[in-house]
């Protein structure tokens, strides 16, 4: 006698639908049905996703399951999976990296920058390479007494000094303080923002830009007011985070320097 196919199990229940996971690159576009705000996804925080919708207006939300619309169906934002990389060899300034590297002794020759934030993403981008060179970077608390502390150091062949100057532009109080210097072991160049904050590419901060500081402002204080990045200490450390590597910074700088260190590590 043959057996008659009654079709699908009618106790086993509905199959249950599974909602897609969807990586949550930059750029994807989803909704949050409860507020009906639909953005792209602009950078993940942990269990948050930070959405920008065409307006430019920006709004944290929580990364639960199926929490999201993806072309009008539930879906859940999972962190985009980064591979494991091989080993680089190559460090943040792009050079090749030298392992197993003990720091040579120091040059007689110095590198200047303004302030402690300008030396310390000179040695974030270019440290290895410094190391390596024997060079020191020292930081001179702003330039307003340059061609005093040139005469206190006494530049000389093998002695040598480069400085790099933040806004150094035609026009510039920076631009009108090194004008007079004219001394074959000093080089004296920059870059043009305001400040080095500003050499670090907004995109690697996730931001559209750096924000206009009205004349009168302090300038550090004002992106930290309209980036609501709290005191100048707390933005500094996010912006020295966001530079991990050469491309992270604008070209300006990184010509700045390498002509520097070009500049005190060539033989007299």
């Amino acid at each position: 006698m043959r057996s008659v196919n009654y079709g699908k199990d009618i106790l086993a229940g509905p199959r249950r639908w599974k909602v897609p996971e969807i990586p949550a690159e930059p750029g994807l576009v989803v909704e949050d049905p409860a507020s009906g705000f639909c953005g792209a996804v602009l950078r993940v925080d942990k269990d948050t996703v930070v959405l920008e919708d065409r307006h430019g207006k920006q709004r944290l939300f929580p990364m639960r399951p199926a929490a999201f619309l993806f072309e009008g169906k539930p879906a859940t934002l999972v962190p985009v999976r980064v591979e494991p990389e091989a080993k680089s060899t190559r460090s943040a300034s792009g050079s090749v990296r030298v392992e197993g590297l003990r720091a040579r002794t120091a040059r007689g020759s110095r590198i200047w920058v303004e302030g402690l934030h300008d030396a310390e993403l000179v040695e974030r981008i270019w440290g290895h390479d410094l190391r390596v060179a024997g060079v020191v970077v020292e930081p001179l608390h702003g330039v307003d007494d340059l061609p005093g502390l040139l005469a206190e150091f006494g530049p000389e062949p093998g002695r040598r000094v480069g400085v790099l100057v933040d806004h150094l532009v035609p026009g510039s109080k920076e631009s009108r303080l090194v004008e007079g210097i004219d001394d074959p072991n000093v080089l004296v160049t920059g870059h043009p923002f305001v400040d080095i904050w500003e050499a670090v590419k907004p995109r690697a901060l996730g931001i559209a830009g750096w924000p206009r500081v009205p004349r009168g402002t302090d300038w550090k204080q004002g992106v930290c007011a309209e980036l609501g990045w709290g005191e100048p200490a707390d933005g500094w450390r996010r912006v020295l985070a966001a530079a991990s590597s050469f491309r992270d910074v604008e070209a300006p700088l990184l010509a700045a320097v390498e002509r520097l260190i070009d500049f005190v590590t060539e033989e007299s």
